[in-house]
């Protein structure tokens, strides 16, 4: 495995050449509904630098969204999955299982919450491991409404995208989607009403009015909730809200899963987000950083819940590769021996001073209405100097800029407002600032 320097190289512009001429064919091979944030094209990535076709390195202050958490080529992944490859790519676990599998459970048993008797079921995308908790869920409780809050995303699929709030990109012109959905408020602290001090309490009492009164918390077999919501702008839920939530449902007999898909493993300073209130969920759904980049996601949970759903209900002929299962022990070694949860909560530590140093100093600092998030995952939302109205025109001139000056950042939010930074725990600190100057410079120049 060749080591890519870690330092940012511009030698074109950016897209170049080569990544123009692969552009071209792409838009005449691949379907037009699948975009791209940055058309440049990937020759290796490693580390906290992506190396494109023209020897391009961009600092990446995205990892895949979230999913290359120990680094694009790490070795542990590499090493592993490259010894699994070797001796079978696949059985399904369905026919003939295999050791993988079950090894990656027993560490999903140790690193979840909780220390009761916990099982896994493997799957390929953080989608799929949402619809099967939502399965698992009504199988257990014998009912059939599911809750789900505002500017929550859970997947692309018929039921996920029913489960995500968003309507474009993600749902638009896709219905009719999946029924027994019910949609409630989120304490979103910066938005809230009355202030972000009141969010915990007051949202906390609306949502739990609202199932009580329109849906009957009887009829609930599941509450769905990001501890950190991601695609809608890595809201933090004001302190609270989650604790207040997770009794509600224990206290109505409903199965309360915790969507770590984008959160979990290491990404907000601990190993799931849902840790920061102590919360103990039901069910656990993972995904993005589980194996390094392979394609692997989970369901985990109390041991009776899991085993609710009959023999041949739950599967798929890919769920659990061997060769993502082997990644997935590679990244979680990784995560371990580097303590990346240290590490994530350096890099917060780094990113807020520097992005409050911003607020504070540039002339244009009142863009910044919001600085958030744990660990390696933070955003700013973007707002017209003044108010709280959303900017989402400022995102995409910053986006574009960073991009122009070789530094990956992503967008995200329900106002399309808010600039994330998911770096690769394993980023360099001299890197990181300098992604961090790139931003500054292209706030100057906004």
């Amino acid at each position: 495995m060749t080591e890519i320097p870690q330092e940012r190289r511009l030698v074109t512009a950016i897209p170049g050449p080569k990544s123009v001429e692969l552009q071209d064919r792409r838009l005449a091979a691949v379907a037009a509904g699948v975009g791209s944030t940055l058309p440049v094209f990937t020759a290796r990535a490693g580390g906290g630098i992506i190396e494109d076709v023209d020897g391009n390195r961009l600092i990446d202050f995205g990892s895949g969204i979230a999913v290359t958490s120990v680094g694009a080529s790490a070795e542990a992944v590499v090493r592993r999955a490259s010894a699994q490859l070797a001796d079978f790519t696949h059985t399904c676990f369905m026919v003939t299982p295999y050791e993988g599998y079950v090894e990656v459970c027993e560490r999903l048993a140790e690193l979840t919450p909780g220390d009761h008797a916990k099982k896994s079921a493997l799957f390929n995308s953080g989608a799929e491991a949402v619809e099967n908790a939502v399965k698992i869920a009504r199988a257990y409780t014998k009912r059939t409404a599911v809750v789900v809050f505002d500017h929550g995303y859970h997947g692309r699929t018929n039921l996920t995208m029913a489960l995500t709030a968003k309507n474009m990109p993600y749902k638009h012109g896709f219905g009719p989607f999946a029924p027994e959905v019910y949609r409630v408020p989120v304490a979103y602290g910066y938005r809230w009403p009355t202030g972000a001090e009141n969010a915990g309490a007051e949202a906390s009492a609306q949502a739990i009015d609202q199932i009580t009164k329109q849906i009957g918390a009887e009829n609930v077999a599941a509450v769905i909730i990001e501890p950190v919501l991601g695609e809608g702008g890595f809201i933090e839920p004001a302190k609270g809200f989650l604790p207040a939530i997770a009794r509600f449902a224990k206290d109505n007999g409903i199965v309360f899963v915790a969507d770590e898909i984008q959160s979990g493993f290491c990404r907000t300073g601990q190993w799931f987000a849902c840790e920061d209130e102590g919360i103990v969920p039901d069910l656990i759904t993972t995904a993005k950083g589980i194996a390094g980049g392979l394609p692997l996601s989970a369901v985990t949970g109390r041991a009776e819940i899991m085993d609710a759903a009959h023999a041949g209900g739950l599967g798929g002929t890919y769920g659990g590769n061997p060769v993502a299962c082997a990644g997935a022990l590679g990244a979680i070694e990784t995560m371990r021996e580097l303590d990346l949860n240290k590490k994530a909560k350096r890099i917060e530590e780094v990113m807020k001073g520097r992005l409050e140093g911003m607020r504070a100093k540039l002339p244009n600092g009142g863009l910044i209405g919001d600085i958030r998030g744990r660990g390696a995952m933070i955003a700013i939302e973007l707002v017209k100097p003044g108010t709280k109205d959303p900017n989402p025109e400022a995102a995409t001139r910053l986006a574009k800029a960073c991009h122009a000056e070789g530094v990956l950042v992503l967008t995200c939010g329900t106002y399309g407002n808010v600039l994330r930074f998911l770096p690769p725990l394993v980023i360099g600190e001299d890197l990181l600032g300098e992604g961090l100057d790139v931003l500054e410079g292209a706030f100057a120049g906004i």
